[in-house]
């Protein structure tokens, strides 16, 4: 079980560029992935994606990838147009003869004035710098992976938690359920001898009717055992290597349901406590579900 938050970050060097790629991932229900990369290596953003729909089945990814020249690529880029210089220099002098200023003319005017420094294209051709690339976004990759697997452990465990506390309601609620039966054919003599009637006017099979249509009324032991199939099937999911977020999601409503319809069919206050639990566990687990990949 993975979590869908994670962050990751790498490096990786060629021909004098450093290549710098990070990742940040946070909970989506879908897949969605958010690319920000340099002019120059535009190109190569389908790769990247492609890259990242390899590793991440689930959440918002953004990816943020830097291109550094050293030092001396950095000098090699920069050109001198020393004949427009020459060409700068030329009028300017005419003209300070004309406007008849003093003063002679400085190296830093020179540069100053545009297209005497002219600065080579950052990269001649993006498609030979992708093994850098792959190499520094496997290597962030990796890391967040690492992370999202960490905090998926927790999720993991936090999920468990609510699980076990709701396997216990739900014990709970196996366990009074037969009383309810008893207990109403027991309320509905009460009735009869309250009403100054002695129990041998009611006619057994008569009350037997009665409690009979009542116990299918409030019976929930379907519900019960679709319940428990459902924590089953949460042990199962925990041990899978497999993205689980969208079948936690799922498994978390079929909860809803059956705990909603035990909540509706009960008639026993004890019961209804467990219910509250349930519901308020099941809430949690849903919350978290809502993080897991």
């Amino acid at each position: 079980m993975k979590s869908m938050t994670g962050y990751g970050c790498g490096e990786a060097s060629q021909d004098g560029w450093k290549v710098t790629v990070e990742l940040s991932s946070v909970n989506r229900k879908q897949s969605e992935i958010a690319v920000n990369l340099p002019r120059e290596l535009e190109v190569l953003e389908a790769q990247i994606r492609d890259e990242i729909n390899r590793r991440i089945a689930r959440g918002r990814v953004t990816v943020r990838l830097t291109l550094h020249a050293s030092d001396e690529v950095s000098a090699n880029r920069v050109r001198v147009n020393a004949s427009l210089a020459r060409a700068y220099a030329r009028q300017l002098r005419d003209l300070a003869k004309q406007l008849k200023l003093s003063g002679d003319l400085t190296i830093e005017t020179l540069v100053r004035a545009p297209g005497v420094l002219e600065s080579e294209d950052d990269v001649s051709d993006a498609e030979e710098f992708w093994p850098a690339v792959e190499a520094a976004l496997k290597s962030a990759l990796g890391m967040m992976m690492k992370m999202r697997e960490r905090e998926g452990t927790h999720l993991a465990k936090d999920l468990a938690k609510r699980i076990s506390t709701m396997r216990k309601s739900a014990a709970q609620v196996a366990k009074q359920a037969p009383q309810v039966q008893k207990r109403y054919r027991e309320q509905l003599l009460d009735r009869v001898r309250k009403a100054g009637l002695p129990a041998e006017a009611v006619e057994e099979e008569r009350l037997l009717k009665e409690v009979v249509l009542f116990a299918d009324r409030s019976d929930i032991s379907e519900e019960l055992t679709r319940l428990q199939s459902h924590f089953s099937q949460f042990d199962d999911y925990a041990k899978s290597a497999e993205p689980v977020g969208r079948t936690l999601d799922f498994l978390a409503q079929e909860m809803n349901r059956e705990i909603n319809t035990i909540g509706s069919k009960a008639n026993d206050s004890l019961i209804s406590r467990e219910v509250v639990v349930l519901k308020t566990e099941l809430e949690k687990f849903r919350e978290q579900s809502m993080n897991v990949e």
